[in-house]
């Protein structure tokens, strides 16, 4: 496997050529430092860390995995592992996009999230210690009090303590309604916490001090369904430094991300602190959530980016059979099979979703931005639309094509992709969770059409189509974007078209959203890409003749191949909607064992 690069000019082009954010984020008040001298410093750094310190653990960490002690009832990580995030946090990564009032360095999540593709791409089981981390920080910032503020906080910003996502039990996942952990009032104002949580990426480990446990559970007389449901601190140590009763009772034997501690954690009793109001767990963990899934789309990017850099590189050098138009190497034995167009077209496929999820997540993060610091209402509320409407795209439709990525890289290795030395396997194994946890992608598809579109009569659908439809009238005309802009117009109107007989369809029988929501999430997923690859061919075409003309032709390229060749499955996306439940539904269940 070759050494993880990091792309720093791509990030440079997407962030400074396509969204601009050194004309934004300035602008915004308490990121006036935050210049695009200040963020290449930042992404030079996390490069070297990424590429020195987190990938040459990867493979190690896989063969390795976590140990766990049932005498001690705690976890052991791979070798290395506790040693880079003491060097994480000594470079200040942890503290990055936090508030300074809680020593963090203020910085906008516009530059946290490449640094968190890196990770993703260098050492993904690694990356989600600090990530589950800043999940709990999130959560405690904005549901906390002052003084649980004060107490975890700090912590957290430098790293010391870590913190997890506990909402799993072994008889729920998705149906939270169903959870059985209970919440004791002490009379002191504290809880005591008595269930077992599943699942729990990094449980328990050795790489922090304290690890700070976000607990859904419900108290005696709070309804039985998800409006019974709150969410508690509960940390491993008190602040007295004796041991609260929540421990690891075992851990996970997985498929893949296997240097992370996926825990089962119990709770006997455990003191816990409310956070929040009482049965408002559920949407103070959404905080929390939301986060998560942006990090599992970040996943799906940064795994299929480091399956793009294996496979490219294995066939440059990679000697196999002729070119069928003719010998390009004739001084060597064979051609390099880079030359096959099969070849091509699974490198150019990893390249295209790859490049189009780092511009989503970048323009996402820009959003993210300006919802939290910009002046103006209107467009705070424009911005954290736009977010809402896209985080279950960014999950889902990030994460199945980083999965399509990953084995494509493997299939380009041929036989040596399923031999474990080469790590390309790995990348499939540790890629293949992320479609499933924080809410599978099935999941995120009925978020997608049921709550962010149908909900709300299209109202943020609208806010959304309306930027694509200015962007196609401004260029239409515009020979060098021709491949774009008769596309995204016709996909407007028929996504406004199915969007229309879906809402009618389900008022008739709800069954029929259930049915259309993860073909219709793939379709928005590609309207967006779309509208990205178009930007990034604009600005490719205005930079040519700058002296960088190699980069900029192959955007021109790498879009050209995504409209011809992966943007045309919107075509068999729209019969499958239009096709409605039926054919889902009219099977009876006995005859599914025939």
């Amino acid at each position: 496997m070759p050494a993880y690069q990091a792309p720093l000019r791509d990030f440079d082009f997407v962030l400074h050529e396509l969204i601009k954010v050194q004309d934004i984020i300035p602008t915004l008040p308490g990121y006036e430092e935050a210049t695009q001298d200040i963020f290449r410093s930042y992404l030079e750094a996390a490069a070297q860390f990424c590429e020195s310190e987190l990938a040459p653990l990867n493979r190690q960490g896989d063969e390795e995995g976590c140990h766990y002690d049932s005498s001690t009832k705690s976890v052991t990580t791979p070798p290395g592992f506790k040693e880079a995030y003491q060097q994480y946090c000594e470079l200040g990564f942890p503290a990055l996009d936090c508030d300074p009032a809680y020593g963090g360095q203020g910085m906008p999540k516009a530059l946290s999230f490449p640094i968190m593709e890196m990770q993703c791409s260098s050492n993904v089981a690694w990356s989600m210690y600090p990530g589950l981390s800043h999940g709990a920080y999130s959560a405690i910032h904005a549901h906390g009090t002052e003084a649980q503020k004060a107490t975890y906080l700090p912590k957290l910003v430098d790293g010391s303590w870590t913190g997890t996502m506990c909402l799993t039990e072994p008889h729920c996942g998705t149906d939270l309604g169903l959870l059985k952990t209970r919440a004791e009032p002490n009379g002191d104002g504290s809880y005591s916490i008595t269930g077992t949580k599943i699942f729990i990426s990094a449980g328990e480990h050795d790489m922090s001090d304290n690890i700070i446990h976000l607990v859904l559970a419900r108290l005696p007389d709070s309804p039985k369904d998800v409006k019974g449901i709150s969410l508690f601190i509960v940390p491993k140590f008190h602040e007295d430094g004796s041991r609260n009763p929540v421990a690891c009772g075992s851990l996970e034997h997985k498929m893949g991300i296997k240097a992370n501690a996926t825990a089962v954690i119990n709770l006997d009793g455990a003191k816990g602190y409310l956070i929040g109001e009482v049965n408002k767990g559920l949407s103070c963990m959404f905080t929390m959530m939301n986060a998560a899934r942006l990090g599992c789309g970040m996943q799906g990017l940064g795994i299929g980016e480091a399956s793009f850099q294996g496979a490219l590189a294995y066939a440059r050098e990679r000697l196999q059979m002729r070119s069928l138009s003719g010998d390009k190497c004739p001084d060597k034995p064979a051609d390099p099979i880079i030359v096959h167009p099969d070849v091509r077209r699974m490198l150019l496929t990893q390249k295209a979703y790859t490049e189009a999820g780092r511009a989503l997540t970048s323009l996402l993060a820009l959003q993210l931005d300006i919802e939290d610091k910009h002046p103006d209402a209107d467009a705070r509320q424009d911005a954290a639309d736009l977010v809402a409407l896209l985080t279950p795209v960014a999950k889902a439709f990030m994460t199945d094509n980083g999965y399509e990525a990953a084995n494509l890289g493997m299939q380009v290795f041929g036989g040596h992709g399923y031999i474990r030395e080469w790590g390309m396997e790995q990348l499939v194994r540790d890629c293949r969770i992320s479609q499933i946890y924080e809410g599978t992608n099935g999941i995120q598809a009925i978020d997608l059409l049921g709550r962010k579109v149908l909900m709300d009569q299209g109202q943020k659908l609208r806010k959304f189509t309306k930027q694509i439809h200015k962007f196609c009238q401004a260029n239409e005309g515009n020979d060098k974007l021709a491949d774009y802009v008769a596309p995204l117009a016709k996909l407007l109107k028929d996504v406004g078209e199915v969007t229309m007989g879906i809402g009618m369809a389900g008022m008739q029988n709800r069954d029929e959203a259930g049915a259309a929501a993860t073909d219709y999430l793939r379709l928005i997923g590609h309207l967006s890409y779309a509208w990205l690859w178009a930007q990034m061919a604009e600005v490719a075409h205005s930079k040519l003749g700058g002296g960088e003309d190699g980069f900029y032709q192959a955007k021109i390229l790498t879009g050209r191949f995504y409209m011809a060749k992966l943007f045309p499955e919107v075509h068999s996306l729209l019969a499958k909607l239009k096709a409605g439940a039926k054919p889902l539904m009219e099977l009876q269940d006995e005859h599914f064992a025939f």
